[in-house]
């Protein structure tokens, strides 16, 4: 067979069933090899940057899946790189597959030759051009062995034409993947991790994302509930313990965060972090982070211990292995009566999250953003899988929405690269076609690739797009108010075809129904329940994405700071349940 044809059938041995992405004169063959042999179904992505983040999306939506993109020759591999990035930030396994010139032309400046893997190695656990056909089998092999071992990451596999073209022996019938590797904790390792617990009286347990990727949610709480120890999710481990679950303590951070996390962080005196990465916006100063507080932290990476700040004790382990550990043994001290009793500081914690909250209940025209949420709190119940990647409409959505299982808040969290939402969303829909998956973006966000709308309306990938307009790029517009400035940040203009939209510039539900889907516009806070409602039928019905466009004051300051104990709070708070009639236990009164 062709080595084009040996990828295909590897793909299929290694349990891939979908890919992303755009054919082209270098990757032909594969494409050839692909509809000869069959059994993967291809998703057409308008842009080669929109295939790698719906491969990103389809990835991160269930455990086990690894999103494949594929493109031709330079500038479709170029216009990978952040989908790479992306992935590699937040440790998805993604395979991007690009074409090439010949091997013989590839010094010769030929036709859109490029050095690809020399430009994603810094962003890839392996990217290589593949110069001898024979080589093709092995280097497939290789690819999802690293990616699936350690912590996990992508891999970009360039094909020269030529390469692809070529026949090789290759016994598809006796292939079998690598075993992956991953490090696993030590039994005296997590004792001494539980005998510094054990000493504590306020602890906490952070999880982070690698929880989720190890699809160690269960695990996760089956220790908090073992131990009594309430857990504060990062943005990237968020549905890995429910929102309503009583020793869910909330989100920490300057700007993700809830403010009764913070309060509750800034009362312990131990952390175990497991999976996460002490990220700047989850930690802000680490003097106020670290202080008076012992930390344990776990992660796959052994780089990764000591890279932020030093911890009291490392260990290096996969979450859902070192989990499994801390489970055996805690059960065996809860039988020997060593655990401490955790009731009084867990209660405390959920005194902070019975009364620190943050007012929603806004019904002024125009629109504030914090009644979106809590509309969408209503109508979207604790099975939907929310899809967002960066700026004030993703800040406040961690801040007022709710997740009740894993994988069902996908977020860009590291790289956070404008335009992600669209096509994420589109791959996390093709991976769960049965969810509900309701994706959520600024105007600027959603303008960046807002054409890969047509392949939902092409291909029948029905989700709900939740579209708060203010016409700005917000999130600059209130970082520059440090420097006493607006400036070019505004995103409003007199659209000439559309006198309706008051001054707000694109018309963003022509431009939806033109590319193919449903689309409605909501201008006064009752009406936003009623599109939300209206928008799932309509997906339904028309089996294509379904965009609700709010439009929302022009300027809105959202609760950030430098600090956990510095967060500045621009808008009134709840005083009662009626000022946050969604948030869990906002039983104020």
């Amino acid at each position: 067979m062709t080595a084009a044809q040996a990828a295909v059938e590897i793909l299929k041995k290694e349990g891939v069933t979908h890919l992303f992405g755009l054919p082209g004169a270098a990757i032909n063959p594969f494409y050839k090899a692909m509809k000869t042999n069959g059994g993967l179904q291809h998703t057409l992505a308008r842009h080669v940057e929109g295939a790698s983040h719906m491969a990103e999306g389809y990835t991160r939506a269930k455990a086990g899946n690894i999103g494949v993109c594929v493109g031709t020759s330079g500038p479709a591999g170029t216009d990978m790189i952040t989908g790479l990035y992306s992935a590699s930030a937040d440790s998805v396994p993604i395979l991007c597959i690009t074409g090439q010139a010949p091997v013989a032309k590839l010094h010769k400046e030929d036709f859109q030759a490029v050095d690809i893997a020399a430009i994603a190695k810094p962003l890839t656990k392996m990217a290589v051009t593949v110069l001898e056909p024979a080589q093709v089998p092995g280097t497939f092999q290789q690819a999802f062995h690293l990616m699936r071992s350690g912590r996990p990451g992508p891999v970009l596999i360039d094909l020269p034409i030529d390469v692809q073209l070529a026949e090789i022996e290759f016994d598809v019938e006796t292939y079998e993947p690598l075993p992956v590797y991953k490090p696993v904790a030590t039994r005296p390792q997590v004792a001494k991790a539980l005998d510094l617990l054990e000493a504590s009286e306020r602890p906490l347990i952070v999880a982070g994302g690698g929880v989720i990727n190890a699809d160690a949610a269960e695990l996760l709480v089956e220790l908090a509930e073992l131990t009594g120890v309430p857990v504060v999710p990062t943005l990237m481990g968020w549905g890995s313990i429910p929102d309503d679950h009583e020793l869910n303590a909330g989100m920490v951070g300057l700007q993700t965060s809830h403010r009764y996390g913070n309060a509750t962080m800034l009362e312990a005196d131990f952390v175990l972090g497991i999976g996460n990465r002490w990220a700047n916006r989850h930690t802000g100063d680490l003097e106020t982070y670290t202080q008076g507080r012992t930390f344990v932290h776990v992660d796959v990476e052994p780089t990764q211990i000591g890279r932020v700040f030093a911890p009291d004790y490392g260990i290096v382990s996969d979450a859902k292995a070192a989990l499994e550990l801390f489970v055996t043994v805690a059960r065996e001290r809860q039988e020997a009566g060593r655990l401490p009793d955790r009731q009084g500081w867990a209660q405390s914690c959920q005194d902070r999250k019975r009364t620190l909250w943050r007012k929603t209940n806004f019904d002024v025209t125009p629109i504030k953003p914090q009644r979106v949420y809590q509309e969408m709190n209503r109508a979207f119940g604790k099975d939907v899988r929310y899809v967002s990647t960066i700026g004030l409409s993703q800040i406040q959505a961690a801040q007022l929405l709710h997740v009740y299982k894993d994988r069902h808040w996908i977020n860009a969290g590291q790289a956070g690269p404008l335009g992600w939402t669209v096509p994420a969303a589109l791959g996390v829909a093709t991976a769960d076609p049965d969810s509900l998956v309701v994706a959520l973006s600024g105007d600027y966000d959603f303008q960046f690739m807002m054409e890969e709308l047509a392949v939902g309306a092409q291909f029948a990938i029905p989700y709900v797009h939740v579209l708060v307009n203010n016409a700005y790029l917000g999130l600059i517009r209130q970082s520059q108010r440090g420097f006493d400035m607006d400036y070019c940040v505004q995103l409003s203009f007199d659209n000439v075809n559309s006198p309706e939209v008051n001054g707000y510039g694109v018309d963003h539900v022509k431009v939806a129904e033109g590319l193919g889907c449903k689309a409605i516009r909501v201008t006064d806070p009752e009406e936003i329940l009623p599109a939300l409602e209206k928008a799932k039928s309509l997906a339904q019905e028309y089996r294509v994405p379904v965009v609700v466009e709010v439009i929302l004051e022009r300027v809105t300051n959202v609760s950030m700071g430098l600090s956990i104990a510095g967060v500045t709070e621009f808008e009134a708070l709840a005083e009662s349940g009626a000022d946050a009639p969604t948030a869990l236990f906002a039983n104020l009164d």
